[in-house]
Formats: structure tokens, C-alpha cells, sequence
């Protein structure tokens, strides 16, 4: 692929595919590429109900948002926020309560200079180029600092980002270092994808397919998620399949079963 749209940062390389733009393909956005495209159809292959799971998280982050709405915050730090689509965690929030204020984060250079665009003519919310892996990096980031204030309480949110870091690079630490500079009576929520639904076969399609990007995609089980979340007392239902946390109506089983591949899990730190 030679031809870069007019909407695409220079010094990206378009030839090798990005968990945010594939995310964007699956939830029917337009700022991906063909290789983004062709990843996605592998992971499609394997496991149709894919954008299934996307829209489960988009639900989850709407109703974890107005929760934390609920609970009195006006602070959100969405980080691997990812392309801005419809629904984003600041039209959620400030529909519930306007004025609150959104930071964003992400390490890919199409996200940020899309954010940028979209946030243009919001002073509540901004968009900062860091990495989930440098928390150091987003908490000091003068957008950060300019939007945040870290000593009122902020709802954290680990939105289908958690499950692109291996053990290696320590995802416990990372989040005990982000939940340390929070304020009590912040909230923290996190969706993971898991190998514990229906057709597990097809999710390991789908991790074949996220090797082909920057940022492999891991399950993990709930009991593995339970770790990242000391320090914060878990509200009910605890960790569990993305339609059944806090769903708006009741889960039956018509719904669709595919939304069983990821995990939600809010926590409240005392």
C-alpha cells in the first residue's frame, strides 16, 4: 500500500496492522487500512462474533460510566482509548453530567490525531500520546495535569486494553502504580478478553490473528484479573462475562453468546 489518506499521520507504517484500527474496523469506523482490514478478516474467520465483543464493551463502558457518574465523579482517564466512535466515554459522561472531564490516551499515532480533531472544540476533554506500559508517562503528561485533578476522585478506565500486556511487562505494577496516584473513592474498570466462553477454539483463532500485530492479544481467566484489582473492593457482580455486569435489561439466552469471550470488573478504591 503506497496511497496514505489525508487523514493518516506521517511515519506510521501502513504496512503492518494496529489493534486500534482493527477495533475501529470491527465497530464499523473508517480510519483503517487495507492490512488492518485483512487482519481483522482473519480474526472474522476464525470467530464471527468478534464485533459482538466490541459492542458488549462499548455497553459495559457506557453503564461502568454511569455508575461512576452516579457515585459523584466528574474525572475519567480512558487510556488505549483507541479512534473515537460513536458513544465515546465523553459523550457518555457529559450527557450525564456536563462539565466532566475526559483524558484520553493512546500510543497510536492515528487514534491521537483523530481524538485531536474530534476534541478540537471540547475544553473538557483531550487526547495525550503515551503508553498504557509508562503509567509515569500519562500521569505527569501536562494534558493530563492541565485536565485531571489527581486528588479528587477519577474513574480509570481499562477498557480492551489490559489483554495486550504479557506477564512480562508486569500489568499488576503497572495498575498498582496508577491505582496509587488516584484519589480514594475513584473508580477503576477493566474488560478482558477470555478464553472461558462458548467456543474457545475460535478465540485461540483470534490470538493467531493479533500476532500478525504489534500488540498480540492474551486471555485471561477472572481469577487472573482478580490481581489487578488489589487495593480496590470489587462491586457486585464482581468479575464476570461483559452482558452480565450491571446490564440494563435481563441477559437471556437468545443473546448472543459471543459477548461471553470478555470479562468486566469495576473496582472502588476506599
Amino acid at each position: 500500500m503506497t496511497d496514505r489518506p489525508s487523514w493518516a499521520p506521517q511515519g506510521i507504517d501502513l504496512t503492518v496492522p494496529s489493534v486500534s484500527r482493527v477495533y475501529d474496523y470491527f465497530l464499523g469506523g473508517s480510519h483503517n487500512f487495507e492490512v488492518d482490514r485483512e487482519a481483522a478478516r482473519v480474526a472474522l474467520k476464525a470467530f464471527p462474533g468478534i464485533p459482538k465483543i466490541g459492542q458488549a464493551n462499548r455497553a459495559v463502558m457506557r453503564r461502568a460510566v454511569q455508575f461512576a457518574v452516579d457515585r459523584g465523579i466528574r474525572q475519567f482517564l480512558d487510556i488505549g482509548s483507541g479512534i473515537p466512535t460513536f458513544g465515546n466515554v465523553h459523550e457518555v459522561a457529559q450527557a450525564a453530567a456536563p462539565g466532566a472531564r475526559v483524558m484520553y490516551v493512546d500510543n497510536d499515532p492515528v487514534a491521537v490525531a483523530h481524538s485531536k480533531a474530534v476534541l478540537a472544540d471540547n475544553p473538557d476533554a483531550a487526547i495525550a500520546a503515551a503508553d498504557l506500559r509508562d503509567p509515569r508517562s500519562i500521569l505527569e503528561h501536562p494534558e493530563t495535569r492541565r485536565l485531571l485533578d489527581l486528588d479528587q476522585p477519577i474513574a480509570l478506565m481499562l477498557v480492551a486494553v489490559v489483554h495486550f500486556l504479557p506477564d512480562a511487562d508486569r500489568p499488576a505494577e503497572i495498575i498498582a502504580t496508577l491505582r496509587d496516584a488516584l484519589a480514594p473513592g475513584s473508580v477503576m474498570v477493566i474488560t478482558h478478553a477470555t478464553l472461558l466462553g462458548p467456543t474457545p477454539q475460535a478465540q485461540r483463532g483470534v490470538q493467531e490473528a493479533y500476532q500478525r500485530t504489534t500488540t498480540p492479544l492474551l486471555m485471561r481467566t477472572a481469577a487472573e484479573l482478580e490481581p489487578f484489582f488489589d487495593g480496590f473492593d470489587l462491586v457486585e457482580p464482581g468479575i464476570v462475562p461483559l452482558p452480565h455486569w450491571r446490564p440494563d435489561s435481563p441477559v437471556t439466552e437468545d443473546d448472543d453468546t459471543a459477548a461471553l469471550h470478555g470479562l468486566a470488573g469495576v473496582g472502588l478504591k476506599a
